[in-house]
């Protein structure tokens, strides 16, 4: 269950083969790749800083990656999400599931993306030509999320 915070850039190919490496129960393997935009709400986007609290963030990403594990027959999951400066094109998060079914890779991949768009501990800036701004949370990454949303058990 690697998960990883780091400034310098990934290696998809690679990070994909080590996860599912000699792993002859793997029959599914479902990733997700995040780019930097070079147009953010109507804007030109010269560059984006991610910054982030060391341990709390990887202590966050951990938590949710067992929680898909919990929820899915996965066998195995990678986070790795970058911080610091980046430009347009930069690769800024990879998630990889690896699991014996598409089905379960594809909704646990997904639940962690969700997860990382509105819950992880992220903070971005962008540089604009009219100077620099925090990105807001959007909407429809809130609504995307709502369906994880275990129901309330009641207790009687």
């Amino acid at each position: 269950m690697p998960v990883r915070i780091q400034t310098e850039d990934f290696d998809i190919g690679r990070e994909i083969a080590a996860l599912r490496a000699a792993n002859t129960k793997v029959g599914a393997v479902a990733s997700f790749i995040g780019t930097v935009r070079d147009v953010n709400d109507g804007n030109a986007v010269a560059t984006l800083t991610l910054e982030h609290y060391p341990g709390m963030t990887e202590k966050a990403l951990e938590d949710i990656v067992a929680e898909a594990r919990s929820r899915w027959r996965i066998i195995d999951a990678t986070v790795i999400h970058r911080v610091g400066e980046l430009k347009p094109l930069d690769q800024i998060v990879l998630v990889v599931v690896v699991g014996e079914h598409r089905g379960d890779a594809f909704a646990a991949c997904e639940f962690l993306m969700d997860y990382l768009k509105t819950r992880a501990p992220f903070w971005k800036k962008e540089q604009t030509p009219e100077g620099s701004r925090w990105v807001d949370a959007r909407g429809s990454d809130d609504i995307a999320a709502e369906r994880w949303v275990k129901p309330k058990q009641d207790v009687a």
